[in-house]
Protein backbone atom coordinates (compact mmCIF):
# COMPACT_ATOMS: atom_id res chain seq x y z
CA UNK A 1 0.00 0.00 0.00
CA UNK A 2 1.54 3.29 -1.23
CA UNK A 3 1.61 6.34 1.24
CA UNK A 4 2.24 10.10 0.40
CA UNK A 5 6.00 9.51 1.54
CA UNK A 6 6.71 6.60 -0.92
CA UNK A 7 8.52 7.64 -4.07
CA UNK A 8 6.81 7.24 -7.46
CA UNK A 9 8.55 6.17 -10.53
CA UNK A 10 7.03 6.38 -14.14
CA UNK A 11 9.32 5.11 -16.74
CA UNK A 12 12.56 7.76 -15.84
CA UNK A 13 11.05 9.83 -13.70
CA UNK A 14 11.77 9.01 -10.24
CA UNK A 15 9.65 11.34 -7.45
CA UNK A 16 10.98 11.24 -4.08
CA UNK A 17 7.79 11.31 -2.68
CA UNK A 18 4.11 11.68 -4.32
CA UNK A 19 3.54 15.32 -3.49
CA UNK A 20 3.75 16.98 -7.06
CA UNK A 21 3.58 21.13 -7.22
CA UNK A 22 0.85 22.08 -9.68
CA UNK A 23 1.48 24.49 -12.15
CA UNK A 24 0.31 28.21 -10.72
CA UNK A 25 0.38 31.37 -13.14
CA UNK A 26 2.75 33.57 -12.00
CA UNK A 27 1.85 36.22 -14.30
CA UNK A 28 5.15 38.18 -13.64
CA UNK A 29 7.26 37.29 -17.47
CA UNK A 30 8.73 39.85 -19.67
CA UNK A 31 7.54 38.73 -23.01
CA UNK A 32 6.81 35.36 -22.34
CA UNK A 33 10.51 35.00 -20.40
CA UNK A 34 11.22 33.55 -16.99
CA UNK A 35 12.40 36.71 -14.65
CA UNK A 36 14.30 36.40 -11.17
CA UNK A 37 10.11 36.08 -9.43
CA UNK A 38 10.69 32.72 -11.05
CA UNK A 39 14.18 31.96 -10.43
CA UNK A 40 13.55 32.33 -6.66
CA UNK A 41 9.92 31.01 -6.94
CA UNK A 42 10.48 27.47 -8.52
CA UNK A 43 13.89 27.28 -6.53
CA UNK A 44 11.97 27.73 -3.43
CA UNK A 45 9.58 25.20 -4.17
CA UNK A 46 12.00 22.59 -5.46
CA UNK A 47 13.96 23.30 -2.16
CA UNK A 48 11.01 22.46 0.10
CA UNK A 49 10.88 18.99 -0.88
CA UNK A 50 8.32 18.06 -3.63
CA UNK A 51 8.52 15.09 -5.53
CA UNK A 52 7.72 17.20 -8.98
CA UNK A 53 7.43 20.84 -9.49
CA UNK A 54 5.69 22.07 -12.40
CA UNK A 55 6.32 24.96 -14.26
CA UNK A 56 3.30 27.28 -14.53
CA UNK A 57 0.87 27.05 -17.92
CA UNK A 58 3.69 28.22 -20.56
CA UNK A 59 2.19 29.62 -23.91
CA UNK A 60 3.16 28.29 -27.19
CA UNK A 61 2.44 30.75 -29.08
CA UNK A 62 2.20 34.99 -28.32
CA UNK A 63 -1.74 34.62 -28.89
CA UNK A 64 -1.90 31.48 -26.74
CA UNK A 65 -0.86 33.70 -23.71
CA UNK A 66 -3.99 34.36 -20.58
CA UNK A 67 -2.43 37.69 -20.14
CA UNK A 68 0.22 39.74 -21.37
CA UNK A 69 2.56 38.41 -18.32
CA UNK A 70 2.29 35.02 -18.96
CA UNK A 71 4.84 32.86 -19.32
CA UNK A 72 5.82 31.57 -23.01
CA UNK A 73 8.45 28.85 -24.65
CA UNK A 74 7.92 29.91 -28.74
CA UNK A 75 11.55 31.55 -29.14
CA UNK A 76 15.19 30.70 -27.78
CA UNK A 77 15.42 33.86 -25.35
CA UNK A 78 12.65 31.97 -23.92
CA UNK A 79 14.52 28.56 -23.27
CA UNK A 80 17.32 30.35 -22.29
CA UNK A 81 15.64 31.97 -19.21
CA UNK A 82 14.32 28.65 -18.12
CA UNK A 83 17.54 26.84 -18.38
CA UNK A 84 18.69 27.60 -14.86
CA UNK A 85 15.66 27.09 -13.27
CA UNK A 86 15.76 23.80 -14.40
CA UNK A 87 18.89 23.13 -13.34
CA UNK A 88 18.08 24.57 -9.78
CA UNK A 89 14.86 21.82 -9.66
CA UNK A 90 17.18 19.19 -10.25
CA UNK A 91 19.76 20.46 -7.70
CA UNK A 92 17.31 20.51 -4.98
CA UNK A 93 16.11 16.76 -5.80
CA UNK A 94 12.71 17.87 -7.75
CA UNK A 95 11.54 16.28 -11.14
CA UNK A 96 11.26 19.41 -13.02
CA UNK A 97 8.07 19.44 -15.32
CA UNK A 98 6.34 21.83 -17.35
CA UNK A 99 2.98 22.54 -18.34
CA UNK A 100 2.41 23.88 -22.19
CA UNK A 101 -0.55 25.93 -23.14
CA UNK A 102 -3.17 27.82 -25.34
CA UNK A 103 -5.47 30.19 -23.78
CA UNK A 104 -7.81 29.97 -26.57
CA UNK A 105 -11.18 32.14 -26.37
CA UNK A 106 -9.96 33.16 -22.52
CA UNK A 107 -6.47 34.70 -24.36
CA UNK A 108 -6.28 38.57 -24.01
CA UNK A 109 -7.11 38.90 -20.57
CA UNK A 110 -5.70 41.99 -17.62
CA UNK A 111 -3.67 39.72 -15.08
CA UNK A 112 -6.16 38.66 -12.21
CA UNK A 113 -5.27 41.33 -9.33
CA UNK A 114 -5.74 43.70 -11.93
CA UNK A 115 -9.50 43.29 -13.31
CA UNK A 116 -9.41 39.50 -14.52
CA UNK A 117 -10.94 40.56 -17.41
CA UNK A 118 -10.86 40.75 -21.08
CA UNK A 119 -8.76 43.74 -22.88
CA UNK A 120 -10.81 45.35 -25.17
CA UNK A 121 -9.71 45.65 -28.96
CA UNK A 122 -7.40 48.50 -30.14
CA UNK A 123 -5.89 49.21 -26.14
CA UNK A 124 -2.40 47.87 -25.20
CA UNK A 125 -1.74 44.62 -24.34
CA UNK A 126 -4.75 43.39 -26.80
CA UNK A 127 -4.78 40.74 -29.49
CA UNK A 128 -7.51 39.00 -30.86
CA UNK A 129 -8.21 35.28 -29.14
CA UNK A 130 -8.75 32.31 -31.18
CA UNK A 131 -11.05 29.44 -30.46
CA UNK A 132 -12.89 26.53 -32.78
CA UNK A 133 -16.23 28.57 -32.86
CA UNK A 134 -16.79 32.27 -32.60
CA UNK A 135 -18.82 31.99 -29.00
CA UNK A 136 -17.29 34.20 -26.14
CA UNK A 137 -16.83 32.47 -22.88
CA UNK A 138 -19.08 35.36 -21.34
CA UNK A 139 -19.66 36.92 -17.89
CA UNK A 140 -16.26 39.25 -17.32
CA UNK A 141 -14.10 37.15 -20.71
CA UNK A 142 -16.70 38.71 -23.05
CA UNK A 143 -14.83 39.33 -26.53
CA UNK A 144 -16.39 37.22 -29.46
CA UNK A 145 -12.87 34.69 -30.78
CA UNK A 146 -12.12 34.59 -34.18
CA UNK A 147 -12.96 31.02 -35.24
CA UNK A 148 -9.93 29.11 -36.43
CA UNK A 149 -9.18 27.62 -39.84
CA UNK A 150 -7.53 24.45 -40.57
CA UNK A 151 -4.46 26.20 -41.27
CA UNK A 152 -4.72 27.91 -37.60
CA UNK A 153 -5.04 24.18 -36.27
CA UNK A 154 -1.77 23.12 -38.36
CA UNK A 155 -0.24 25.84 -36.76
CA UNK A 156 -1.12 25.96 -33.46
CA UNK A 157 -0.24 21.90 -33.08
CA UNK A 158 3.22 23.05 -34.55
CA UNK A 159 3.68 25.28 -32.30
CA UNK A 160 3.24 23.07 -29.40
CA UNK A 161 5.49 20.89 -31.19
CA UNK A 162 8.23 23.14 -31.11
CA UNK A 163 7.80 24.43 -27.70
CA UNK A 164 7.71 20.60 -26.48
CA UNK A 165 11.47 20.25 -28.41
CA UNK A 166 12.31 23.13 -26.61
CA UNK A 167 10.88 22.20 -23.22
CA UNK A 168 13.29 18.14 -23.88
CA UNK A 169 16.55 20.42 -24.56
CA UNK A 170 16.09 22.56 -21.45
CA UNK A 171 16.05 18.64 -19.70
CA UNK A 172 12.37 18.89 -18.48
CA UNK A 173 11.81 15.54 -17.24
CA UNK A 174 7.63 15.55 -17.46
CA UNK A 175 5.57 16.94 -19.99
CA UNK A 176 1.90 17.94 -19.32
CA UNK A 177 -0.15 19.36 -21.90
CA UNK A 178 -2.80 21.92 -20.78
CA UNK A 179 -6.11 19.93 -22.04
CA UNK A 180 -8.25 22.09 -19.35
CA UNK A 181 -9.57 24.99 -17.26
CA UNK A 182 -11.47 26.40 -20.59
CA UNK A 183 -8.49 27.17 -22.83
CA UNK A 184 -7.98 26.18 -26.53
CA UNK A 185 -8.31 22.31 -25.88
CA UNK A 186 -11.00 22.41 -23.76
CA UNK A 187 -12.54 24.56 -25.92
CA UNK A 188 -12.55 21.85 -28.78
CA UNK A 189 -13.90 19.11 -26.67
CA UNK A 190 -16.78 21.11 -24.82
CA UNK A 191 -19.93 21.60 -26.38
CA UNK A 192 -19.82 25.36 -24.78
CA UNK A 193 -17.53 26.39 -27.24
CA UNK A 194 -17.39 24.21 -30.18
CA UNK A 195 -20.16 24.48 -32.98
CA UNK A 196 -18.15 23.68 -35.83
CA UNK A 197 -19.70 21.36 -38.75
CA UNK A 198 -16.29 19.82 -39.74
CA UNK A 199 -13.78 17.32 -38.68
CA UNK A 200 -13.26 18.83 -35.75
CA UNK A 201 -16.85 19.36 -34.14
CA UNK A 202 -19.78 17.84 -33.60
CA UNK A 203 -19.23 14.13 -32.68
CA UNK A 204 -17.58 13.19 -29.04
CA UNK A 205 -14.63 11.72 -31.59
CA UNK A 206 -14.43 14.98 -33.62
CA UNK A 207 -14.33 17.12 -30.59
CA UNK A 208 -11.70 15.61 -29.43
CA UNK A 209 -9.75 15.23 -32.72
CA UNK A 210 -7.96 18.34 -31.95
CA UNK A 211 -6.43 16.83 -28.05
CA UNK A 212 -5.50 13.72 -30.07
CA UNK A 213 -3.74 14.72 -32.75
CA UNK A 214 -1.98 17.47 -31.00
CA UNK A 215 -1.22 14.57 -28.55
CA UNK A 216 0.41 11.90 -31.04
CA UNK A 217 2.15 15.02 -32.62
CA UNK A 218 4.05 15.76 -29.05
CA UNK A 219 4.64 12.27 -28.80
CA UNK A 220 6.50 11.61 -31.94
CA UNK A 221 8.92 14.48 -30.53
CA UNK A 222 9.21 14.07 -26.84
CA UNK A 223 11.25 10.99 -25.82
CA UNK A 224 9.69 7.78 -24.93
CA UNK A 225 11.67 7.24 -21.39
CA UNK A 226 10.15 10.94 -20.29
CA UNK A 227 6.12 10.39 -18.89
CA UNK A 228 3.91 12.75 -21.26
CA UNK A 229 0.03 13.58 -19.13
CA UNK A 230 -2.89 15.67 -19.78
CA UNK A 231 -4.68 17.92 -17.47
CA UNK A 232 -8.00 17.69 -19.26
CA UNK A 233 -11.20 18.88 -17.83
CA UNK A 234 -13.73 15.75 -17.21
CA UNK A 235 -16.48 17.55 -15.53
CA UNK A 236 -18.20 20.79 -15.27
CA UNK A 237 -20.93 20.34 -12.41
CA UNK A 238 -23.86 21.67 -15.31
CA UNK A 239 -25.97 18.43 -14.33
CA UNK A 240 -24.74 16.06 -17.85
CA UNK A 241 -21.45 15.15 -15.53
CA UNK A 242 -21.89 11.70 -16.45
CA UNK A 243 -21.97 11.82 -20.08
CA UNK A 244 -18.93 14.27 -20.28
CA UNK A 245 -16.88 11.80 -17.61
CA UNK A 246 -17.93 8.88 -20.01
CA UNK A 247 -16.59 10.70 -23.00
CA UNK A 248 -13.68 12.03 -21.38
CA UNK A 249 -12.69 8.50 -20.42
CA UNK A 250 -13.69 6.99 -23.51
CA UNK A 251 -10.89 9.94 -25.15
CA UNK A 252 -7.91 8.86 -22.50
CA UNK A 253 -8.03 5.50 -23.82
CA UNK A 254 -7.57 6.69 -26.82
CA UNK A 255 -5.08 8.81 -25.92
CA UNK A 256 -3.46 5.88 -24.04
CA UNK A 257 -3.01 4.53 -26.84
CA UNK A 258 -0.84 7.16 -28.83
CA UNK A 259 1.30 7.40 -25.69
CA UNK A 260 -0.19 9.37 -23.21
CA UNK A 261 1.52 8.13 -19.84
CA UNK A 262 -0.51 10.15 -16.98
CA UNK A 263 -3.68 12.11 -16.43
CA UNK A 264 -4.53 14.95 -14.21
CA UNK A 265 -7.97 14.74 -13.78
CA UNK A 266 -9.72 18.53 -13.70
CA UNK A 267 -12.50 20.59 -14.14
CA UNK A 268 -13.68 22.27 -17.25
CA UNK A 269 -14.42 25.45 -16.70
CA UNK A 270 -15.77 26.34 -19.73
CA UNK A 271 -18.51 28.00 -18.96
CA UNK A 272 -19.36 30.48 -15.84
CA UNK A 273 -23.12 29.27 -15.89
CA UNK A 274 -22.25 26.53 -13.09
CA UNK A 275 -22.06 26.66 -9.50
CA UNK A 276 -18.93 24.37 -8.79
CA UNK A 277 -19.62 22.53 -5.09
CA UNK A 278 -16.39 23.29 -3.97
CA UNK A 279 -15.38 21.23 -1.08
CA UNK A 280 -12.80 18.81 0.79
CA UNK A 281 -11.00 16.83 -2.10
CA UNK A 282 -13.66 17.75 -4.41
CA UNK A 283 -12.70 15.60 -7.60
CA UNK A 284 -11.40 12.63 -5.75
CA UNK A 285 -14.09 10.16 -6.67
CA UNK A 286 -13.99 11.29 -10.52
CA UNK A 287 -10.32 10.81 -10.10
CA UNK A 288 -10.50 7.43 -8.97
CA UNK A 289 -13.01 6.17 -12.08
CA UNK A 290 -11.13 8.10 -14.29
CA UNK A 291 -7.88 6.04 -12.96
CA UNK A 292 -9.63 2.57 -12.68
CA UNK A 293 -11.48 2.67 -16.06
CA UNK A 294 -8.66 4.35 -17.84
CA UNK A 295 -5.82 2.37 -16.67
CA UNK A 296 -3.54 5.02 -16.16
CA UNK A 297 -1.53 6.48 -13.52
CA UNK A 298 -2.55 9.88 -12.43
CA UNK A 299 -3.32 12.80 -9.63
CA UNK A 300 -6.15 15.12 -9.45
CA UNK A 301 -5.49 18.75 -7.31
CA UNK A 302 -8.50 21.20 -5.91
CA UNK A 303 -9.17 21.38 -2.53
CA UNK A 304 -7.44 18.28 -0.95
CA UNK A 305 -7.57 18.05 2.56
CA UNK A 306 -4.49 18.53 3.82
CA UNK A 307 -1.56 16.02 4.73
CA UNK A 308 -4.11 13.49 5.93
CA UNK A 309 -6.74 13.40 2.93
CA UNK A 310 -3.64 13.30 0.64
CA UNK A 311 -2.15 10.50 2.04
CA UNK A 312 -5.59 8.78 2.23
CA UNK A 313 -6.25 9.39 -1.13
CA UNK A 314 -2.85 7.31 -2.20
CA UNK A 315 -3.60 4.75 0.38
CA UNK A 316 -6.84 4.31 -1.02
CA UNK A 317 -5.48 3.90 -4.70
CA UNK A 318 -8.13 6.69 -5.74
CA UNK A 319 -5.06 8.59 -7.20
CA UNK A 320 -0.76 7.78 -7.33
CA UNK A 321 0.20 11.42 -6.59
CA UNK A 322 -1.27 14.22 -5.48
CA UNK A 323 -1.04 17.71 -6.99
CA UNK A 324 -1.14 20.88 -4.70
CA UNK A 325 -1.08 24.87 -5.97
CA UNK A 326 -2.07 26.94 -3.15
CA UNK A 327 -0.67 25.29 -0.26
CA UNK A 328 2.59 25.78 -1.56
CA UNK A 329 1.90 29.49 -1.71
CA UNK A 330 1.57 29.38 1.63
CA UNK A 331 4.06 27.49 2.71
CA UNK A 332 6.83 26.70 0.03
CA UNK A 333 7.84 23.80 2.93
CA UNK A 334 4.46 22.39 2.79
CA UNK A 335 6.14 18.70 2.68
CA UNK A 336 8.16 19.44 6.10
CA UNK A 337 4.58 20.34 7.65
CA UNK A 338 2.88 17.16 6.28
CA UNK A 339 5.61 14.68 7.27
CA UNK A 340 5.65 16.22 10.51
CA UNK A 341 1.50 15.70 10.52
CA UNK A 342 1.54 12.42 9.48
CA UNK A 343 4.52 11.35 11.98
CA UNK A 344 6.99 10.22 9.54
CA UNK A 345 10.35 10.05 11.42
CA UNK A 346 12.98 12.01 10.52
CA UNK A 347 10.84 14.38 9.04
CA UNK A 348 13.19 17.24 8.70
CA UNK A 349 15.74 14.99 7.36
CA UNK A 350 13.25 13.93 4.55
CA UNK A 351 11.95 17.22 3.25
CA UNK A 352 14.12 19.70 3.72
CA UNK A 353 18.28 20.48 2.96
CA UNK A 354 20.51 20.08 5.96
CA UNK A 355 20.87 24.25 6.51
CA UNK A 356 17.42 23.67 7.53
CA UNK A 357 17.13 20.14 8.55
CA UNK A 358 19.62 20.23 11.23
CA UNK A 359 18.19 22.63 13.42
CA UNK A 360 14.66 21.98 13.07
CA UNK A 361 15.55 18.24 13.77
CA UNK A 362 17.61 19.37 16.41
CA UNK A 363 15.31 22.13 18.26
CA UNK A 364 11.55 20.90 17.98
Amino acid sequence: MASLFDPFSLKDAALRNRIAVSPMCQYMSQEGAATDWHRVHYESLARGGAGMVTVEATAVSPEGRITWADAGLWNDQQAAALEPIVKAMKHWGAVPAIQLAHAGRKASANRPWEGDDHIPEGQPNSWTPIAPSPLPFGAHLPRVPREMTLQDIARVQADTVRAAERARDLGFEWLMLHFAHGYLAQNFWSTYSNARTDQYGGSAENRGRFLLETLTAVRRVWPERRPLSARLGVVEFDGNDEQMVSESIALLKRMKQEGLDAVDVSIGFNTPKVKIPWGANLLSEVAARVLRETGLPGTTSWYIDGPAGADKLIREGKIDYATLGRPFLADPHWPYRAAKDLGIQDAAKRTLPAPYSHWLARYR
